[in-house]
């Protein structure tokens, strides 16, 4: 499967970072890390980690098919590699299938792998993204073809244990989705979690009068600390996020 242009990631590397991409097969990581911290070894490290992901998460899906087709919670013995326990943990929570959390995990356990090298990090995984930083970070919402997209932006404080910031949409990109929302942003510790949830999230807007409720059920979900949800003109917020503009 061709990689898709990700022309958005131009925007994403902040000052005294250093960007690069590491891909196999559909996997497509944008990877930026402190300027102090980059070696040229870095993005070989981040390909290998894919492939030692992908291959466990590929062996295991042969001995359960199901979880890669199911869209609802599922069951998984403990023997299960960690990367398909987190992601089905997080997807039974949101009451969706694990692959809901395929990106937002390939995000965060990569990161913390490169954090036993580096001081900072942020790894996006089409439109999920894994952060620890020192200093406040601005992320730009892109809501596809709606006036607000690309027109705000989340300033987040640092969190010393790490943030997950993830985004589904029924608009834009190849994800299923059930609904039509522009964008549905969730903010966890986990990205996992968020992953998962900005999948449920979504699935629940077909018009603007579904924001409200859609963010409700959100919130109400353990370890989710903030919400965004975007459908045409329409906005909906709740918890640990400041908007600003772009």
């Amino acid at each position: 499967m061709a990689h898709a242009r990700r022309t958005y990631r131009q925007s994403m590397q902040p000052p005294g970072f250093v960007g690069f991409t590491a891909k196999y097969k559909e996997t497509d990581l944008y990877v930026a890390v402190d300027e102090a911290s980059f070696a040229q070894a870095l993005p070989g490290f981040v390909e290998n980690r894919i492939l030692f992901y992908r291959t466990q998460l590929e062996k295991y899906i042969e001995e359960d098919p199901v979880f890669r087709t199911t869209l609802e919670p599922h069951l998984l013995p403990l023997t299960a590699p960690p990367l398909a326990l987190a992601m089905t943990k997080a997807a039974n929570m949101a009451g969706v299938g694990p692959m809901a959390a395929v990106a937002g995990a390939f995000a965060q356990f990569i990161g913390r792998d490169l954090l036993a090298k580096v001081k900072e990090v942020i790894i996006e995984n089409g439109g999920d993204i894994f952060l620890q930083v020192k200093e406040k970070i601005k992320i730009s919402v892109y809501a596809g073809s709606s006036p607000l997209s690309n027109r705000i932006a989340l300033e987040l404080e640092p969190q010393p244990h790490g943030l997950g910031v993830c985004t589904s949409s029924g608009t834009v990109g190849p994800s299923l989705s059930f609904g039509r929302a522009d964008a549905a942003v969730i903010i966890s510790p986990s990205a996992i979690l968020a992953d998962a949830v900005a999948t449920a999230t979504a699935n629940r807007i077909q018009t603007p009068a579904d924001l409200q409720p859609a963010i409700d059920f959100a919130r109400q979900i353990p370890g989710v600390t903030g919400a965004l949800v975007i459908k045409d003109d329409k906005i909906a917020a709740w918890g640990q996020l400041k908007l600003v503009p772009v």
